[in-house]
């Protein structure tokens, strides 16, 4: 019996994480149908000096000099949203990544505008500005692939 009561609980959590995707998705492709006016973007957000602890919740990579999100990084939403709802009092922490090619201003710039992408989409997708916070842009270094620095880690902590 335990047995399969644990594979029930398993469906019912994938079954609500899948229709939690599929209505950010439905959201997101509505807006665009319907040629809605966008929503105001979440106001502005300091840079935080907050160590990141852990694993990254997801990783989001951009195209070569892109900070817009493809519509299947808009998942990420759905499962910081459930990170979130498991601890009130978390934060999101948002890291964007550069490699260390090209203008150091401009890929900070960069990096940080994939950082806000994210958080823009995070805020849209209903979580609080005020726990989104954003560190420094970081440059990568050492043995990673290009598309390694083209990244923003987002974690909750």
């Amino acid at each position: 019996m335990a047995a399969n009561d644990d594979d029930e609980s398993t469906a019912v959590i994938v079954g609500v994480l899948a229709g939690i995707a599929l209505a950010v998705v439905a959201v997101v492709y509505a807006g665009k149908a319907t040629k809605a006016p966008v929503a105001p973007k979440a106001p502005a957000v300091e840079v935080v000096e907050i160590a990141p602890q852990g694993e990254p919740l997801a990783k989001v990579f951009f195209a070569v000099g892109e900070a817009r999100l493809s519509d299947a990084d808009m998942a990420v939403v759905a499962l910081t949203m459930q990170a979130l709802a498991a601890n009130s009092r978390a934060i999101v922490l948002l890291s964007g990544f550069h490699d260390p090619s090209g203008d150091a201003t401009q890929n900070a710039e960069l990096a940080r505008a994939r950082a806000l992408s994210v958080r823009d989409a995070l805020v849209a997708g209903g979580v609080p500005a005020d726990r989104c916070k954003l560190r420094k842009p970081e440059s990568t270094v050492g043995s990673g692939s290009p598309e390694e620095g083209r990244r923003v880690e987002i974690r909750v902590q």
